[in-house]
């Protein structure tokens, strides 16, 4: 099973950012996908996740709004389009697949080893 999250970068205050994470050696489509970010110091912490089917999509009430999670289970991908980019929005962000979406960490099987976003101000 592989993870491989990509996309961060450097970025500063109001600007956007494209994460994108392709998923290999499990059934992709029989999965609930999320995204997770955990700040130096602190708890890894819900961004947002997407059904199988991707009929449903749930956020943290700090990306509300801004970010968007989006999947293509023909390629095996999940993306999140983060807007409006804020400094406290810097973490290393990861994609994970649980069988359902949820917002707790601990019920997702796979993880990947996350990819550093940075918000200068």
């Amino acid at each position: 099973v592989q993870l491989q999250a990509s996309g961060g970068g450097l970025v500063q205050a109001g600007g956007s950012l494209k994460l994108s994470c392709v998923a290999s050696g499990f059934s992709f489509d029989d999965y609930g996908m999320g995204w997770f970010r955990q700040a130096p110091g602190k708890e890894r912490e819900f961004v947002a996740a997407i059904t199988w089917s991707g009929g449903s999509t749930y956020y943290s009430e700090s990306a509300k709004g801004r970010f968007t999670i989006s999947r293509d289970n023909a390629k095996n991908m999940v993306w999140l389009h983060m807007n409006r980019l804020k400094p406290e929005d810097t973490a290393v962000y990861f994609c994970a697949a649980g069988r359902l979406a949820l917002r707790d960490p601990e019920e997702y099987d796979y993880w990947g080893r996350g990819t550093q976003v940075t918000v200068s101000s």
